[in-house]
């Protein structure tokens, strides 16, 4: 989590490969420095005593050499970012420190092999703070601001990192293609350019190209692309219509931005980890499928990270969580999501394991959250990077005692700390989980709790719409780790 106390590796420990360290004399010296934004785009700063240069100090260079208000301060964070990991930074934090200690994040945080964390090196990235509120945001005017979250929301929709529904996607589409070329454009002009540009530019690239199979191979990719190209240019014609020849492209931005503040996982945290897949037969037991978990504000997402659709999605009210640490040589980090379902008619309580060495990270994201999300109700200031945040925020440290915590008695722990929350049932969970692993080889993620209450299972997650049929997981970067 994002907090007042920085719980780094320590250096001595086997797997530190950080190089020599580089002389003050050097360091005091002015120093290029690029900051890159979304969009391939970046800024380039020179300045002096680089090895001690806070977040905070290089906000205000990043702001005015992008001519952003002072006010929008909250809004953006700077990130150190690389295929392996994104780590969003605190105003206190110094980027030069934290790169020295990348390699020991990444062996602590993710499950790179030792020879891509020796080749792993960070860059600095000015991009959107998780916690800024979507509220606050929609009441942004600034045309320099608007574009920068515009450029950041696009990245995620292209990428899948945001999954959404085809009029989402060919609806924002639309507005991209008509932010880049203006909306006086025809029906032969609109293809000209979208052959120049690549329907890849405006759609996924997951929907671009498709999702293979046999029947998209008989289908062909010409026929699918011409399908996605009529979409879009119907799109294009109804948004003309709706704004005229010469919009104000806040209008346009606002309008995308609105558009992505329908899903209820813009503007989240993403972390990486893996699901049990239901049981199929001998051959399909115990094996595993990719998602992103996201966290925001309004709940958490888990999402299919190689089919991009949202597999399960909950409000903190709707959810208990915790997670637990490896017991034996081989064993995972588990994060544990309890929530209410329906099986046969019948309600149940269900409980889904994700496997992630980022487990902790996130039961301590989710805490913060409902936190941030209590002190607004209660009337406190929700800022993000101030000093009195409650030490249960600060840490999740907390998490380490297995005391799960529901979000719906968030409001009231400070008064009668722990007592409603569902303690009993859930301090026996892991020595009944272990005593029951036998029969959990035989059944893919069986769990049974205490006393003789149901069984539980991953199909769960198949029954809010999704049906658990991925095929191997796919390889791509852990989105978010905030240090605490």
């Amino acid at each position: 989590m994002e907090g007042d106390d920085c719980s780094f590796p320590d250096s001595s420990g086997d797997h530190s490969q950080r190089g020599s360290v580089a002389s003050s004399a050097t360091l005091s010296r002015a120093q290029d420095v690029l900051v890159y934004l979304f969009g391939e785009s970046a800024v380039h700063l020179t300045l002096e005593g680089l090895g001690t240069v806070t977040v905070q100090e290089l906000g205000q260079s990043v702001r005015e050499a992008l001519h952003i208000p002072d006010s929008a301060r909250e809004v953006f964070a700077f990130w150190l970012c690389s295929p392996l990991l994104d780590l969003q930074l605190k105003l206190r934090h110094q980027p030069y420190k934290l790169c020295r200690q990348w390699q020991d994040l990444l062996y602590r945080f993710t499950d790179a092999s030792e020879e891509d964390i020796s080749q792993d090196e960070p860059y600095l990235q000015f991009r959107r703070n998780v916690f800024y509120p979507k509220s606050k945001e929609q009441q942004i005017e600034d045309e320099a601001v608007l574009r920068l979250l515009y450029d950041e929301a696009k990245s995620n929709i292209l990428a899948g990192r945001y999954p959404c529904d085809p009029e989402h996607w060919t609806d924002l589409g639309a507005l991209s293609f008509a932010l880049d070329e203006g909306t006086g454009l025809d029906d032969q002009q609109f293809a000209t350019v979208l052959k120049e540009k690549k329907v890849s530019s405006y759609v996924p690239a997951h929907v671009a190209i498709g999702s293979g199979g046999l029947f998209s191979t008989l289908r062909g990719k010409s026929s699918r692309q011409a399908g996605v190209e009529q979409n879009l240019l119907a799109a294009y014609r109804k948004l003309c219509t709706s704004v005229g020849d010469s919009p104000e492209p806040t209008q346009l931005l606002h309008q995308y931005l609105h558009t992505c503040h329908t899903l209820p996982y813009y503007g989240c945290a993403l972390f990486l980890g893996e699901i049990d897949k239901p049981s199929q037969g001998i051959l399909q037991r115990g094996k595993r499928k990719t998602v992103n978990v996201g966290i925001c504000l309004e709940g958490v997402y888990v999402m299919d990270a190689k089919e991009k659709h949202v597999l399960l999605g909950l409000q903190f009210s709707e959810l208990s969580w915790d997670h637990s640490y490896p017991e034996e040589e081989g064993d995972s980090h588990i994060l544990w999501l309890e929530f209410d379902g329906e099986e046969d008619g019948t309600a149940v309580n269900k409980l889904l394991k994700i496997y992630s060495k980022q487990a902790e990270l996130m039961s301590g994201f989710i805490e913060f959250c409902v936190e941030l999300n209590s002190a607004s109700e209660g009337g406190a200031a929700g800022e993000t990077d101030r000093e009195d945040v409650p030490q249960s925020c600060q840490s999740g440290r907390q998490a380490q005692e297995w005391t799960r915590r529901t979000a719906r008695d968030a409001s009231q722990t400070k008064q009668r700390g722990m007592q409603s929350s569902p303690h009993a049932k859930h301090h026996q969970l892991r020595g009944h989980w272990k005593r029951n692993q036998a029969l959990e080889a035989q059944e893919s993620c069986i769990l049974f709790y205490p006393a003789g209450t149901r069984v539980l299972g991953c199909t769960s997650v198949r029954e809010s719409g999704t049906g658990l049929n991925s095929s191997n997981p796919q390889q791509h970067r852990p989105n978010l780790i905030i240090l605490h």
